[in-house]
C-alpha cells in the first residue's frame, strides 16, 4: 500500500511523490535476499574446495569475509550505481532518494547497507522484525537506516494521471451559453475538475455532499444558481465545458485574406448578404430527472 508523501527541496520547493510502503519493500527485499542466497550458495561450494585442501581457518576468514560483502555490498554497489536501486527495486519499480528528493550517493547507500545488516535485518534486527516495526509505525515506510542516512523509498512506476471528460449535458446548454465565466478562478475550476474526475470513486453521498459545496463556490462567483432540479455534477460539467469551449475559440486565430502588398483587386468580390436572423427557439421542457450520475 502507498501514500503520497510531500519532499521539500533545497529551493523551497514541494514535490509530491508516492512513498513506498511494507508491501512493495517487502516484495523487493525478498527478489534482492533470494539473489544474495544464490551468491552465498556459490561462495559457499568454492570456499568448500578451499577447506579441502588448505587451511580451514583461512576458509572461515573467508567465508565470514563473503558474507559480509555480499550481505553489505550487493545493495551499497547496486544502489551507488544505479542511483539508488537494487535489482528487487528495479523489478518493483522503487528508487532510493534523499528526503530533498535528490539522488543517493556512496554515503547514504553504505549507512542503509551498514545498518540494514547490523541493525534492521539480520545482526540485531531478528530476521527483519525491527524494519517492519519501524516501517510500519513511520508515515514514508521508513526503516531505520532510512532515518540514519536521510533517505527515502519511493515508486517511480505510478499509474497514468487521467484527464478526466467533462462534457456538456444537452439540456443545459443555451443556459450555460449565457453565463458570464469570466470572474471563474483558475484555482477553482482545477478543483471542479479534479471532483469531477474522481466522481466515481468516492461513496454517492461524499460526492454529493462535495459536489454541493463547489457548485455553491462557483454559483457565487459567475453569478449563476443551479438550477432547479440539476445535480450539483451536472452544473459543474456544464460551467466547466463551456468554458473550455470559449477557452478553445480564442486560440483560433481568425484567418484574413487581401490582396499583396502594393497590389489591389481589380474588381472587388462582392460580399456575400447577411444571414437573416432566424428568431431562437426555446428548448425543450427537459424530462423528470433527465441527468444520469457519471460513470
Amino acid at each position: 500500500m502507498e501514500q503520497e508523501s510531500e519532499l521539500v527541496t533545497g529551493e523551497a520547493v514541494v514535490l509530491d511523490v508516492r512513498a513506498a510502503k511494507l508491501a512493495s519493500r517487502g516484495l523487493a527485499m525478498m527478489v534482492d535476499v533470494a539473489l544474495q542466497l544464490i551468491a552465498l550458495f556459490v561462495a559457499m561450494l568454492v570456499l568448500s574446495q578451499v577447506a579441502v585442501f588448505g587451511d580451514e581457518a583461512l576458509a572461515l576468514t573467508l567465508f565470514l569475509v563473503t558474507v559480509v560483502l555480499i550481505m553489505v555490498g550487493y545493495p551499497v554497489i547496486f544502489e551507488t550505481l544505479s542511483r539508488g536501486r537494487t535489482l528487487g527495486k528495479m523489478a518493483l519499480g522503487l528508487r532510493v532518494v534523499r528526503t530533498d528528493g535528490g539522488p543517493v550517493r556512496f554515503r547514504h547507500a553504505l549507512v542503509r547497507g551498514l545498518a540494514g545488516f547490523f541493525v534492521d535485518f539480520w545482526a540485531l534486527g531478528m530476521l527483519g522484525v525491527v524494519a517492519v516495526v519501524t516501517s510500519l509505525l513511520s508515515p514514508n515506510g521508513r526503516r531505520v537506516g532510512d532515518y540514519l542516512a536521510g533517505t527515502l523509498v519511493i515508486r517511480e512506476r505510478m499509474p497514468a494521471s487521467r484527464t478526466p471528460y467533462v462534457g456538456m449535458p444537452p439540456q443545459l446548454a443555451y443556459w450555460a451559453s449565457q453565463l458570464d465565466l469570466t470572474r471563474l478562478p483558475n484555482d477553482l475550476a482545477l478543483a471542479v475538475r479534479q471532483y469531477l474526475s474522481r466522481t466515481s470513486e468516492l461513496r454517492p453521498e461524499a460526492a454529493e455532499a462535495l459536489g454541493y459545496g463547489l457548485a455553491q463556490q462557483v454559483a457565487a462567483e459567475i453569478g449563476a444558481p443551479v438550477p432547479p432540479g440539476v445535480p450539483s455534477w451536472a452544473y459543474l460539467s456544464a460551467v466547466l465545458a463551456e468554458r473550455r469551449r470559449r477557452d478553445q475559440a480564442k486560440l483560433q486565430p481568425a484567418v484574413q485574406y487581401g490582396p499583396p502588398a502594393g497590389q489591389s483587386y481589380p474588381q472587388p468580390y462582392p460580399q456575400a448578404p447577411a444571414p437573416v436572423a432566424q428568431p431562437e427557439t426555446p428548448p425543450e421542457p427537459a424530462p423528470e430527472n433527465p441527468f444520469a450520475p457519471p460513470g
